[in-house]
């Protein structure tokens, strides 16, 4: 069953964000767009480039009004001993969620039940936390946040723009598409 178009579910979490442990809920991710990132764990190989690929495009998304999450089974404790000790994810500045009951995780559909472990899956949530892109990777299969810049800017041009769609490698300023009759067979 897809979760594009669903509304996140409520959720209370503790996080790790700038040397302070604090409070994540659903509403939290409410009032702006935002992106949550689940990887499957701290101390691993994929995830320390793929975090600090997200936090390398961090001020371009938050300069589109985006903020990002990352979410993993593991607590918030872990996060900061990560956070502490490895160099790649020193760096971040953006909010790690812990998800230890697999909550989150189970409610955005990326819970692996064998393993205990989330996927590799990634969401951009419009401003009433609405789940407009979902992607999702094989364990062995980092992402490229650079994505994430385009997607956003697409989502928020439609939102924008109602009538009009973005097709296949837009960017900003370029011609969108305006489905219709005439365009049937024509593209």
């Amino acid at each position: 069953m897809s979760l594009i178009g669903k509304q996140v579910q409520p959720f209370t979490a503790q996080a790790y964000r700038n040397g302070e442990f604090v409070e994540v809920t659903d509403e939290s991710m409410k009032g702006q767009w935002s992106v949550v990132c689940f990887y499957p764990a701290d101390f691993s190989f994929v995830c320390p480039t793929e975090l600090e690929d997200l936090q390398n495009q961090y001020e371009e998304l938050k300069s589109l009004g985006a903020e990002v999450y990352s979410v993993s089974t593991d607590t918030h404790f872990v996060h900061k001993g990560w956070h502490d000790s490895s160099e790649k994810i020193g760096k971040i500045t953006y909010t790690m969620i812990g998800d230890p009951s697999q909550a989150i995780s189970r409610d955005f559909q990326v819970l692996n039940e064998a393993s205990g472990l989330a996927d590799r899956g990634t969401f951009i949530l419009d401003p009433e936390g609405v789940i407009q892109a979902v992607e999702i990777n094989a364990d062995g299969i980092g992402r490229d946040a650079s994505t994430l810049v385009n997607k956003i800017k697409a989502a928020q041009y439609v939102r924008n723009n109602p009538g009009e769609v973005c097709p296949a490698k837009w960017e900003e300023g370029t011609e969108t598409l305006t489905p219709s009759l005439d365009l049937v067979g024509k593209i």
